[in-house]
């Protein structure tokens, strides 16, 4: 009787061509990855052999040499695939957007809160420091878009503390490899349940902009905003 299928079983050849794959990546921007690998393997299962040897165990030292060379080589892999990663999102629109969408638990993300016809963007992030603005574009044009987001969270979490961070390689900026490390050394201010409140009252506030009806046009002089309306503060 043939053995059923496990869920394991799926995934291990799913897995296999998501690791080639970002090996052929990884290789396009890094094309020493290969040598690299390989002597990081070789030298650890090489370190262990010779410990072995020296002591007169060399198959458990070299079991265990080769078991730390896959581990060392895994951990390697990972970190340059990363780096070559942020090298082919770097200036790309939306690349911060992408660092944001791995943040871990504890993070609530929202891509693209203002934007203009250049492509400059802001995003937002709320989590335990507060609220954090990102934007990534012209430094010049997208400044103007972070102060007026800047200005909104304060009418509408003046309680809450505001973060700017500007993306790229300029003075005063921080680049993109960096971004998740920035934001998670920021000093955490609220609790859990600030956390829940606050993306609560952004929420609202979204959804009230969403739904309202608003003219096509330009509003008329002596217009007034229909009662239930929003009230101007």
């Amino acid at each position: 009787m043939a053995r059923k299928e496990t869920a394991a079983d799926a995934a291990n050849p799913g897995r296999l061509k998501q690791i080639a794959l970002t090996y052929k990546m990884t290789r396009k921007a890094d094309s020493k990855i290969g040598l690299v690998l390989a002597a990081v393997g070789i030298v650890t299962l090489g370190v262990f052999l010779a410990i072995g040897f020296l002591i007169g165990h060399p198959v458990y030292l070299g079991i265990l040499g080769l078991l730390l060379a896959f581990l060392a080589m895994a951990i390697v892999f990972g970190r340059r695939a990363e780096r070559a990663a942020f090298g082919q999102m770097e200036g790309q629109p939306g690349a911060a957007a992408a660092v944001l969408d791995n943040m871990k638990r504890g993070w609530t993300t929202t891509p693209a809160v203002a934007m203009n016809r250049s492509q400059d963007v802001v995003h937002r992030a709320v989590g335990k420091p507060g609220i954090v603005l990102i934007a990534e574009g012209n430094p010049n044009r997208v400044k103007g878009l972070l102060a007026a987001e800047k200005k909104k969270m304060a009418r509408i979490v003046a309680d809450v503390p505001v973060h700017d961070i500007l993306v790229g390689k300029g003075e005063g900026q921080v680049e993109l490899k960096k971004l998740r490390t920035t934001m998670l050394k920021l000093p955490r201010v609220l609790t859990g349940p600030q956390v829940t409140a606050t993306n609560d009252r952004l929420r609202a506030l979204g959804d009230l902009m969403s739904n309202m009806p608003l003219p096509k046009g330009p509003m008329p002089k002596g217009m007034r905003m229909p009662r239930g309306g929003p009230k101007a503060r």
